[in-house]
């Protein structure tokens, strides 16, 4: 299953990517997440997303780093397996596309990704969304 999401910001690439990747921040722009981690190639992020007690912990490793222009990631949780990347890229004139793209092994088979994958879709860009009105916040 892959996955991918772009919006538009008024911030620039560096700005929304160094709000990206203040990982105690998730919080603040994706709906239902926590996270902390380090920075650069190598290093761990621990993600907790959910309400309350039912709640997942999604452990990922940062694959490639780009300082103001992209991370990868390979999640190596037990719910959730697979790759995941954000990316951000300068628009003429200023601002930046944000993209979030994920290729997941779903689990139990693709059956449930019918089911998942249009709210996942719907939480992904509402992050998203969120994220690039922080970035443009002074």
């Amino acid at each position: 299953m892959i996955d991918r999401v772009e919006v538009t910001s008024s911030a620039p690439a560096e700005r929304v990517f160094e709000v990206l990747t203040d990982w105690p921040r998730h919080g603040e722009w994706m709906p239902f997440t926590r996270a902390e981690g380090g920075t650069g190639n190598g290093a761990v992020i621990k993600g907790w997303t959910g309400v309350g007690p039912i709640a997942f912990l999604d452990t990922m490793t940062i694959t490639a780093w780009e300082p103001g222009r992209r991370v990868e990631v390979v999640h190596t949780g037990r719910l959730v397996r697979g790759e995941g990347w954000f990316a951000t890229t300068p628009l003429p004139g200023g601002g930046c596309a944000v993209e979030w793209g994920e290729r997941l092994a779903p689990p139990l088979g693709g059956l449930p990704w019918k089911i998942i994958g249009p709210p996942f879709r719907l939480f992904m860009r509402v992050g998203l969304r969120r994220l690039a009105r922080l970035a443009e916040r002074p």
